[in-house]
């Protein structure tokens, strides 16, 4: 968990406002939720390793004969202790949200959350105790209208950023399943299946079948999956369409599935034509896209760009989630920037610190005159700074610099507006 100085915190702002100008403009409408959770909902099952990575919130007024009983179970009983918890993701939350509010929403629900959330993670170099993510989601459409419109204001998004030239990798959570059934896995060793699939890119295809057979795998399916892999790594998965679909798949693949992965990429493809953003269509379908949270049903998707080599974003199609609070199944798709990455990848732009203005007044200078010259400044926009001159002008100007500030001026008693020499500081 992080402190941030003035100037990045106005960075991180400034790159909140731009995601939120963006989703905005394509029909999302902000949400807030609650910091915490009740215990039950955040550990339903449904939220992957995550749930073991949850802060719970220790109930109030327990007392010691309460503590010793969870503590005497041979494991203890974090039920017994903790009611509540903080939010590990945003989805979760949402759903509940919307099991509550469902009869003042919208048919087709759009949504936008852009908040912290908290998972107990080891801290190193891009994963956070607490971190922001901005989400949006998609609820009550269950065709691939609802993909196509959440990558494409994804895109939108980070074009606006300044972060042209990304690519979504898609596949379908069935398309997975049907695969590791057609060649031979059964339906009990596909969850860890799965898990040892997700390490592909870091460990590769012998370092996959070496794990699965680690694992007891039945053998036949090992060899045909790593007969299979071999074949794929040498594909290309480009244009994105239903030719390099089929041809990434074993033959006999899920028409319905396949059908809609197609037209997501038509959408998406035609979209960005039609505004002149980028020349073919951005996805890359995967076959081996995973991504680890249990409650995906279908589509899932991962941001990538060609200036780092992991991902910025990612998502899918959760349909099952909202139906565990609301009692009936409801359609749902979501996508999530990696805020904290993208941050690190975005440096401040010149424009930052436009009409910035620091003013360096000298001791003798009549308060009422600097509120006065200051407010008449801010009138016209500006953002002003009063700064006491110091023997060390230098190093005054350089730590305001460092704040965001682009100009300075020099006041002296009975100056006015029209007296004022602006120079930069640069």
């Amino acid at each position: 968990m992080r402190d941030f100085l003035p100037a990045d915190k106005a960075r991180r702002e400034r790159v909140l406002a731009v995601i939120r100008d963006r989703y905005c403009a394509h029909g999302f409408d902000e949400i807030e939720t609650p910091v915490m959770e009740d215990y039950a909902r955040l550990h339903a099952g449904i939220g992957g390793d995550n749930e073991k990575l949850a802060f719970n919130v220790l109930k109030r007024g327990l007392d010691a004969a309460a503590l010793r009983s969870a503590a005497d179970e041979e494991a203890i009983d974090t039920r017994a202790l903790a009611d509540l918890g903080l939010r590990y993701d945003l989805t979760v939350p949402l759903a509940r949200f919307y099991a509550t509010h469902r009869a003042e929403l919208p048919s087709v629900f759009r949504s936008i959350q852009m908040a912290p959330v908290w998972r107990a993670e080891r801290p190193q170099k891009g994963r956070y105790r607490q971190f922001v993510q901005c989400d949006i989601d998609i609820i009550g459409d269950a065709g691939p209208r609802a993909e196509a419109e959440l990558l494409v204001a994804s895109l939108d998004t980070l074009d606006a950023l300044g972060l042209s030239g990304g690519t979504i990798r898609i596949n379908d959570r069935r398309v997975l399943d049907w695969m590791l059934g057609h060649f031979g896995f059964s339906e009990a060793e596909r969850p860890g299946v799965l898990i040892t699939i997700d390490k592909l890119d870091k460990i590769g295809s012998e370092g996959v079948a070496a794990e699965l057979r680690d694992r007891g795998a039945t053998a036949e399916a090992v060899d045909a999956f790593a007969a299979f892999l071999r074949r794929a790594q040498t594909l290309e998965f480009r244009p994105y369409g239903e030719a390099q679909i089929r041809k990434a798949l074993p033959d006999g693949a899920p028409d319905d599935v396949v059908e809609g992965l197609v037209a997501i990429g038509a959408a998406v493809g035609a979209t960005r034509a039609a505004a002149d953003a980028v020349s073919g269509v951005p996805l890359v379908f995967d076959p081996f896209l995973v991504r680890g949270m249990g409650y995906y049903t279908g589509t899932i998707f991962e941001l990538a760009h060609p200036s780092v080599d992991y991902s910025l974003g990612g998502g899918g199609r959760y349909d099952g989630m909202i139906g565990r609070f609301l009692g009936q199944d409801v359609p749902a798709v979501g996508f999530s920037f990696g805020f904290e990455r993208l941050v690190d990848l975005l440096e401040a732009s010149p424009g930052d610190g436009a009409a910035a203005l620091v003013l360096v007044h000298e001791r003798d200078v009549p308060i009422g005159e600097l509120v006065v010259l200051k407010s008449t400044l801010i009138a016209e926009g500006a953002r002003v700074r009063l700064e006491q001159r110091t023997k060390n002008l230098k190093a005054l100007l350089e730590r305001a610099a460092a704040d965001g500030y682009t100009s300075f001026a020099t006041v002296a008693a009975g100056q006015s507006r029209g007296d004022l020499e602006v120079k930069p500081l640069s």
